[in-house]
């Protein structure tokens, strides 16, 4: 009466196509001829198939024997491929690494944080990706990011969010502008200043905007542009006063003078990733990284 096959039935009958011969078949699997010549008997008797005949002396497969075995041998190298794939993973990780983040970030707090990272996995491909905050939350969204790191909120039902620093905007400007030598500016001093903002759904813009409106503070002109380095360049050009993030703020610091603004505008670093997926190994090495670099950092500027 046929039945499935068990494991040691097929990886014996395996080992006698591989080898020729039960003698050479037990010696393989480290057991004795009697042994193989009872499980091939067992395995023939199980499958209800003849799977080899005697031929002087000689033990001979069947065209089933090897049409099955085409079948067994696929299973085997699929075995094959899975254990050296978990001695590759047990030695590097999944894949490549793939963070986006934010202009800023990628320009200030990340680079520190791949340089330690490349060091500790020098054969690994990783893709740093600096794009604005929808299409971050895009891209996490449809499997093209590990990880997203950025500076405006990313908190979505799609993804888990999780706050790794605190710290508060400030105003950059020319050395030589006239508010530089304040140890810190109040919103009240831009007024009639020409500002230099980011675009109109920035947090910080937002919170700026508000903070001005309610004091009735109307600068003299604005000019917009698109990225933190881009408010700092034009700073360091003596064309106003730019508000930004202090990450950002740090990497032009030698051409700038940076002061702290009242009342306070808060920027907080956010780490957000899949909530259905884990991190891989090296995704969590990297945000651990990521944390002793911010944890290098002041928690807030006053």
């Amino acid at each position: 009466m046929p039945r499935p096959l068990n494991p040691r039935e097929i990886e014996t009958f395996r080992a006698v196509l591989q080898t020729g011969t039960t003698t050479a078949a037990a010696q393989l699997l480290h057991t004795t001829q009697p042994s193989v010549s009872r499980l091939l008997a067992q395995m023939q008797a199980a499958a209800g198939l003849k799977l080899f005949d005697i031929h002087k002396g000689r033990l001979r497969p069947t065209p089933e024997a090897m049409e099955l075995y085409a079948t067994v041998q696929q299973h085997f190298l699929g075995r094959e491929r899975i254990e050296r794939q978990l001695a590759v993973l047990r030695q590097s990780g999944a894949g490549g690494l793939r963070i986006g983040c934010t202009p800023a970030l990628g320009l200030s707090v990340l680079p520190p944080v791949v340089q330690r990272f490349a060091q500790r996995h020098p054969g690994v491909h990783l893709s740093l990706q600096t794009l604005g905050t929808l299409a971050l939350r895009e891209g996490l969204h449809n499997g093209h990011f590990d990880c997203v790191v950025s500076t405006m909120a990313l908190a979505t039902p799609d993804f888990d969010a999780t706050v790794l620093h605190h710290s508060h905007a400030v105003c950059v400007m020319h050395p030589d502008h006239a508010l530089a030598t304040r140890a810190a500016l109040q919103v009240q001093d831009l007024r009639g200043q020409l500002l230099l903002t980011l675009n109109a759904d920035d947090d910080i813009f937002l919170q700026l905007q508000r903070t001005m409106q309610s004091h009735g503070i109307e600068p003299s002109a604005t000019i917009e542009t698109t990225t933190s380095a881009n408010i700092c360049r034009l700073a360091a050009q003596g064309l106003g006063v730019g508000v930004v993030n202090p990450y950002v703020a740090s990497v032009f610091a030698r051409d700038l003078c940076v002061l702290a603004l009242h009342p306070l505008c808060a920027v907080e670093v956010v780490l957000a990733v899949p909530p259905r997926l884990a991190l891989s190994e090296r995704a969590e090495t990297f945000v651990q990284l990521l944390r002793e670099e911010l944890a290098q950092l002041p928690a807030e500027r006053v």
